[in-house]
């Protein structure tokens, strides 16, 4: 038993090595799904930041081939057999002390245009902006749309949609440990503090599904924290948003009405919210709507009947070291839960 603890410690860090090369060869093992690049910005934030790098990127290769140029010449004159006169050494000396005075300026440069790109990402409209609270937890996301003049507040889970053209204030929560929200094509990185709100302003400029990902080492399952960002046209969003406040649908199928019971009667209720029902936990994501999204578990895997057995039966085999216990049901009392569940559209 020793032997095999000690070869699975050993085999750990080559398990981390292989999950961080998916995450940067995929964009993570998570299905969340939509683009996640910071080369193609959809948004003004983003589109800010990659004009940013490619100065920076100009400027530091700049700077490079002028240090190896130096150094090539140092090392060059070196080797020659001949020695240099004092004028030629007073030459070389001024060129090396124009190339280090042009190096400083364009470093500084560069300072000046982080200055600007920071005051840039802030000067978005925001007498219109639209207000979410995003919750990051261990391993899962909570996203809450303040009440406005479009519908009442209300809760969804695992995914953001916003209306093309309009600003978003996203105030940002963790409850629990250091979280980082971070969709690329949209901004930067945010770091979300336990007991420290902090915001986030973006706006998406296009339509479109982006992916979004914790970027912040956060436990167990930190690969597999991803949550989509929907951009909708504004139309669309409204349709969306008006259905997302109704309360849950009523089961109308046998199958459905006694998973309902099952659900009722179980811990599900106590751990999750059903708007128009008795659950009200708080625990987990809010389910009144489920099965209008498109990835469970925080985009570890795709919304299906199959998927849906198989977290609730045993979430670790989806996604391991998630705090969610599993099931003991029947088949068939898990059959009808599942019923019940893809019926909360």
């Amino acid at each position: 038993m020793e032997t095999q603890q000690s070869e699975s410690l050993k085999a750990w860090p080559g398990t981390v090595c292989i999950v961080a090369a998916m995450c940067l060869v995929t964009g993570g093992p998570a299905l969340a799904g939509g683009a996640q690049d910071a080369l193609d910005p959809a948004g003004y934030q983003a589109a800010q930041i990659l004009a940013l790098w490619n100065l920076t990127l100009v400027v530091c290769c700049a700077v490079f081939a002028m240090v190896l140029a130096a150094l090539v010449v140092a090392i060059w004159r070196g080797r020659s057999k001949r020695a240099a006169s004092a004028a030629t050494e007073r030459k070389v000396g001024r060129w090396v002390g124009g190339a280090a005075v042009l190096s400083a300026l364009l470093l500084t440069g560069l300072i000046g245009a982080d200055v600007a790109t920071d005051r840039a990402l802030s000067r978005l409209p925001e007498s219109d902006a639209l207000h979410i609270t995003m919750t990051g937890q261990q391993w899962w996301w909570e996203s809450r749309y303040a009440p406005s003049s479009e519908g009442p507040a209300f809760s969804t889970a695992g995914e953001l949609h916003v209306p093309v053209g309009r600003t978003v204030v996203v105030t940002l929560l963790s409850a629990d440990v250091i979280h980082t929200f971070w969709v690329p094509n949209l901004h930067g990185k945010k770091d979300m503090l336990p007991g420290r709100p902090t915001t986030i302003t973006l706006r998406a400029d296009e339509p479109g599904r982006f992916r979004g990902q914790c970027a912040e080492f956060c436990g167990t399952e930190h690969a597999l924290m991803a949550f989509g960002v929907v951009a909708d046209m504004p139309d669309d969003y409204l349709r969306w948003r008006h259905a997302q406040q109704a309360p849950a649908p009523v089961p109308t199928s046998p199958d459905a009405l006694r998973g309902q019971a099952i659900f009722m009667n179980s811990a599900c209720a106590g751990c999750h919210t059903v708007r128009g029902t008795d659950a009200t936990g708080t625990i987990g994501p809010d389910l009144t709507h489920l099965a209008s999204r498109p990835h469970i578990a925080a985009g570890s895997a795709p919304n299906t009947a199959e998927n849906l057995e198989r977290w609730v039966r045993n979430p670790g085999v989806i996604k391991p070291g998630a705090a969610m216990p599993g099931s003991a049901l029947s088949a068939s009392d898990l059959a009808d839960l599942v019923a019940y569940l893809r019926g909360l559209t």
